[in-house]
């Protein structure tokens, strides 16, 4: 008599994000989740479920990549150095909250914030000092930056070009991804319409001049850290990505003239295997949409390539070491789930900056899971694994059902005018909060396992000269400078906004002469105004 299967009975467990798991995951629960053993494809294959690489790592490992920005150009810079030295591969720039808001470190809206949370730019002469002999033809850069994000890849631009390396040769990511803000993150500046311009602007541009360079970086990331589920997270973010290629289409832009270089931005948080899932259902839906909406001529077209951070609201302040153990399960779920890209959170960033110790660790992780784990072996490595085909099938369904609901409001920026997504983060935050706080979620050293002291750390702390020393250097530069250029240049910029051509080239000269970043997004404030969100979101 043959065994009786369980899959029909429900365990009362679920995954972090609220789907319900049996007791046993067997072929007939994958199959009841809309899992097809005849549809499974090899790596490299459309829909790309198990990756758009056949090989995966077996050839190259994922580029390692720690986020890196406090202070000064110059300390950051130093930060660079010494990751570049233990190994790493790539470059991600965190800017401080003036940058990412578009203002000069000596504008009074910036006072107490210069250099606290990344790096203060203003001008291409701190684009300079921070990737000063660091040679941009060699490395990959990512910036997380999104209202200005022309005006700094134009100041990076410019540095490549000053270095002598041709801007056809930059390699990196922009993040440049201004919808998540109005849903999740709250760094915005102009409107949504002329944002969209701007990011438009941006896919041309580098179409045609910085083909290697990802013009955009559609993240979930920031909409997980505000509470989402890894449903809402993958279906907000491709969501979003529609609604870029929409807009881009409307410029009279091909789809395979800028599909082919769009990134996406994951978060990889603790339920291990809904995340790999999650990673597997994201490449097989955002397939299955481009093909069935654009039908591009480009393969390329319909790969998602995505760069992954650990979870950084997982992080515990409490017992902080245990967060090492937090960022090896997330860092390993990501590559079972065949991220290109991957940033380890260090152990101590719930208390402040980490400390070179910290990030050593966090990069060291990565590297141990690179050549000691033996994950990176074979590619998609759980494929046939009942829960995980299972859970990849439902998790695209429902996403896929989000976003049939977003695209009746008329698509992810109406949906964001009336504050849809806003609200579904909202309501399912909140769930976790209760959760939380009721014990049904434990958290190591939270809520359970607590102890009554915790290990001291000592985090570095931000420079309090830093904004003294960054109004200087604006002074100095604001004396030397050739003002009749730089009035000539802002002045090419309000006539650009006002006839509607590309933004970029002129955006590239103003910072050649140095004007700085507060009166380029000035200058264009003039005519497209700010925006503030409607209440109640």
């Amino acid at each position: 008599m043959g065994e009786q299967s369980p899959s029909n009975s429900k365990s009362g467990k679920r995954t972090l994000g609220g789907i319900e798991l049996p007791e046993v995951a067997d072929e007939l629960w994958a199959e009841s989740q809309g899992f097809d053993p005849q549809k499974i494809t090899l790596p490299g294959n459309a829909p790309y479920t198990r990756g758009i690489h056949p090989d995966m790592y077996r050839s190259k490992v994922w580029t390692m990549r720690q986020y890196a920005g406090f202070g000064s150009a110059k300390q950051t810079n130093n930060r660079f150095k010494m990751l570049l030295d233990l190994g790493q591969k790539g470059l991600s720039v965190a800017f401080d909250l003036p940058t990412q808001l578009g203002l000069d470190s000596d504008d009074s809206l910036s006072e107490g914030e210069v250099g606290k949370v990344g790096v203060a730019i203003d001008s291409i002469s701190d684009m300079r000092e921070l990737f000063d002999e660091i040679n941009l033809a060699d490395i990959s850069t990512s910036m997380t930056i999104n209202s200005p994000a022309i005006v700094l890849l134009a100041m990076y631009a410019q540095v490549g070009e000053e270095q002598g390396v041709a801007m056809d040769d930059l390699r990196g990511t922009i993040q440049n991804d201004i919808l998540k803000e109005y849903i999740a993150r709250g760094t915005y500046v102009f409107p949504p319409k002329p944002s969209m311009k701007l990011i438009t602007d941006t896919f041309e541009y580098c179409s045609q001049h910085i083909p290697k360079w990802n013009s955009i970086s559609i993240s979930g990331y920031h909409i997980r850290e505000a509470g989402s589920t890894a449903v809402q997270e993958i279906a907000f973010t491709i969501s979003n990505a529609l609604e870029y290629v929409d807009a881009a289409l409307r410029c009279g832009l091909d789809v395979d003239d800028f599909a082919p270089r769009l990134s996406f931005f994951f978060n990889c948080h603790n339920d291990f295997f809904e995340e790999i899932a999650k990673f597997r259902a994201a490449r097989q839906l955002w397939n299955e949409l481009v093909t069935e909406r654009y039908n591009p001529s480009n393969p390329k077209s319909t790969m998602m390539r995505f760069h992954t951070q650990v979870a950084g609201v997982s992080l515990t302040a409490q017992q902080p070491l245990n967060n090492i153990s937090r960022v090896t399960i997330q860092a390993l779920a990501a590559v079972c789930g065949g991220t290109q890209s991957l940033h380890t959170n260090s152990y101590d960033e719930a208390l402040g900056l980490p400390t070179e110790k910290s990030a050593t660790v966090a990069l060291r992780t990565q590297q141990i899971i690179a050549e000691e784990s033996g994950v990176a072996s074979v590619a998609d490595p759980l494929a046939g694994s009942y829960l995980v085909e299972g859970l990849t099938q439902k998790i695209a369904a429902d996403a896929r059902g989000l976003i049939e609901k977003i695209d009746e409001k008329g698509g992810a920026l109406k949906a964001i005018e009336l504050g849809f997504q806003q609200r579904a983060i909202h309501d399912v935050a909140w769930k976790h909060i209760t959760d939380v706080d009721s014990g049904e979620r434990k958290i190591i050293g939270v809520n359970h396992a607590k102890q009554d002291k915790d290990e001291e750390f000592n985090t570095p702390v931000a420079d309090l000269n830093i904004e003294e020393n960054q109004k200087k250097k604006l002074a100095e530069l604001r004396n030397k400078r050739d003002e009749t250029k730089c009035n000539a240049a802002l002045l090419q910029i309000r006539n650009a906004v006002d006839s509607n051509e590309n933004l970029f080239p002129v955006i590239k000269h103003a910072v050649s002469v140095n004007c700085t970043l507060g009166e380029i997004m000035a200058t264009m404030k003039e005519v497209y105004g700010t925006y503030r969100a409607p209440s109640g979101f």
